[in-house]
């Protein structure tokens, strides 16, 4: 490496060992040439995954989203919207104990918690199930696309 006036070329001092002492998130990858390149960390990991809240937030829009579907709490029907209202005023009030999509469908989405009825879904071709069961499969459907 051929110093120039005393000076190295800044490709390499960003593979000198103070540069990566000052700068911890890059690593070095070698390169064909023989030498090393600095990459920012960030490049090297996997894509992050969806945050919890919105997977908690992409399932109440899937609820307020269902056309024709009768939302059923506590024996009154209630139209999605109504439902989806109903069930972020639960994630609100859970709070801290509401960490994951899971949490959130097993602690504010499966039943009235003053009654202990299970939530129903009455879908657009008339079959009912349980808000629980359907929420379980929508969030496997969010999590299974690319």
């Amino acid at each position: 490496m051929e110093l120039v006036r005393g000076i190295l070329p800044f490709s390499a001092f960003l593979c000198t060992s103070a540069f990566l002492r000052f700068h911890p998130i890059f690593a070095l990858l070698s390169c064909h040439a023989g030498g090393m390149i600095p990459v920012p960390l960030m490049l090297l990991a996997a894509p992050a995954p969806v945050p919890e809240a919105q997977k908690i937030e992409a399932l109440i829009q899937a609820v307020a989203a269902l056309q024709g579907a009768v939302f059923i709490r506590n024996g009154t029907e209630h139209t999605p919207r109504e439902a989806a209202d109903h069930l972020r005023l639960k994630w609100k009030n859970a709070g801290k104990r509401v960490k994951t999509a899971p949490d959130f469908i097993q602690y504010c989405a499966t039943g009235s918690s003053m009654s202990g009825r299970p939530y129903e879904i009455r879908l657009k071709d008339g079959r009912t199930v349980p808000a629980r069961d359907w929420l379980w499969t929508e969030l496997k459907r969010m999590e299974a696309k690319p």
